[in-house]
């Protein structure tokens, strides 16, 4: 009753090329000698060498922009607080003046 329909491939239509003949071929080995691996060219820029005074200026550093990225993040969240709670104050004002006016008439 339930039989899942198997679908058939369908025939190419147009031209159609032969299919080609592949013969097998033997695999003969022979001796090879390996190429030796290419060299890394020298480097022409100095290597960076850290010493302790340096680690402390990149951690300062670090620290600073930390702190400063962070006092903008919580200035820019503390705006977005201070603007909601005006637009709030502005709405319960404006509903109040309308309802009072709707009571007098």
């Amino acid at each position: 009753m339930l039989r899942p329909k198997i679908p058939t491939m369908p025939t190419p239509t147009g031209r159609v090329s032969p299919t080609a003949v592949v013969e097998p071929t033997a695999v003969v080995p022979t001796a090879q000698t390996p190429t030796p691996a290419p060299m890394a060219p020298a480097s022409s820029r100095p290597t960076i060498q850290l010493t302790p005074g340096t680690a402390v200026a990149l951690v300062c550093g670090g620290t600073a922009v930390v702190l400063v990225v962070g006092a903008v993040l919580v200035s820019l969240l503390l705006a977005v607080a201070i603007t909601a709670v005006s637009v709030a104050v502005c709405a319960a004002v404006l509903r109040s003046l309308l309802a009072s006016e709707a009571k007098r008439r």
